[in-house]
């Protein structure tokens, strides 16, 4: 009996039931019903405390959504470009594709021609495709995003030191896009920019926020909003907001010191037997080979994967922190 066809079955099947129930299940009651009441208990209540919260969370609410284009081929495709942007290179989305495409068949032919299953060398040439590229405008998107967190800091109290001065907040913005360099003052500048053609600070900052999807902007934003509907020192919260960033900064990098260690040895204890049955595979084929070939090794294969896979998220849940 082939037992693989079973298998691959069960699984699609448990799959679709999870996706089910994920989109049918709803919000839960509990936290609703809490969070009505928290809302009639702030507008009725003569504290001082939670009349300010209650400012908050309208100044708050009063900021535009995000807005999503329709389902369908044109949301993915912006989305994609979108991601293409955030890693600050000035690739499109052809270009991407194209890359992909050549990386599948390069990869595709080489194992082809390796070891003469064209199946298999279909499927890890779009893995590859797909996967390495995707992995590499990730690792370019972190790589700019860490280097926004560490000038952002220095941006704002850039932009306190203008306010003090006397300056408004639109040329302090200005101010901030021409001084401070790499992705902050990209980013600032195309802030001014659609402040000089018309749009409000509050589009402009909300359009940046919406690209970038960073806390420490959206925590500027708010604060922003926060400012205009409560009043008060505009210099005196940017510079309290920029200590706060600086301290979630510092604590960024204790934790990424602390669990360095236990990053490392997931990655190689994930990674190495995949690395030795590939230096096996190409050495030797024959001596590994019925991995593809024999339906018991296949189903051990799959198997060994799966517990493999499921032992790489436990670590990656154990070493990874939301600050």
């Amino acid at each position: 009996m082939n037992i693989l066809p079973v298998i691959l079955v069960a699984v699609g099947l448990t799959s679709v039931l999870a996706l089910v129930w994920g989109a049918f299940s709803g919000p839960s009651p509990e936290k609703e019903s809490t969070r009505r009441l928290r809302a009639v208990r702030s507008r009725h209540s003569d504290s001082a405390v939670d009349r300010v919260e209650a400012q908050m969370r309208k100044a708050v609410a009063a900021r535009k959504p995000r807005t999503h284009a329709p389902g369908g081929s044109s949301s993915r495709i912006d989305a994609l470009a979108l991601r293409l942007h955030r890693t600050g290179k000035a690739w499109t989305v052809q270009q991407y594709i194209y890359a992909s495409l050549g990386l599948a068949g390069a990869v595709a032919a080489i194992v082809y021609l390796k070891s003469g299953a064209i199946l298999m060398a279909l499927a890890i040439g779009l893995f590859a495709g797909a996967g390495i590229p995707h992995m590499v405008v990730g690792h370019l998107i972190k790589k700019r995003t860490n280097d926004f967190t560490v000038k952002f800091s220095d941006a704002i109290e850039l932009l306190v030191r203008g306010l003090r001065s006397g300056l408004p907040v639109t040329e302090t913005l200005a101010i901030v896009a021409q001084e401070v360099p790499g992705p902050v003052g990209e980013e600032f500048k195309l802030v001014t920019e659609r402040i000089k053609i018309g749009k409000t600070m509050d589009d402009a900052l909300q359009e940046t926020a919406e690209r970038l999807a960073m806390p420490e902007f959206n925590f500027f934003c708010i604060t922003l909003a926060i400012q205009r509907e409560t009043g008060g020192n505009l210099a005196e919260t940017l510079a309290n907001l920029a200590d706060v960033l600086r301290k979630r900064a510092q604590m960024k990098l204790k934790i990424r010191a602390m669990s360095s260690e236990s990053k490392a040895s997931a990655y190689i204890v994930g990674a190495l037997p995949f690395i030795v049955f590939g230096m096996i595979w190409w050495i030797n084929p024959g001596y590994i080979g019925k991995f593809f070939i024999d339906e018991r090794l296949i189903v051990a294969g799959l198997g060994g994967m799966v517990w493999m896979g499921i032992g790489a998220f436990i670590m990656a849940k154990m070493v990874s922190f939301e600050i």
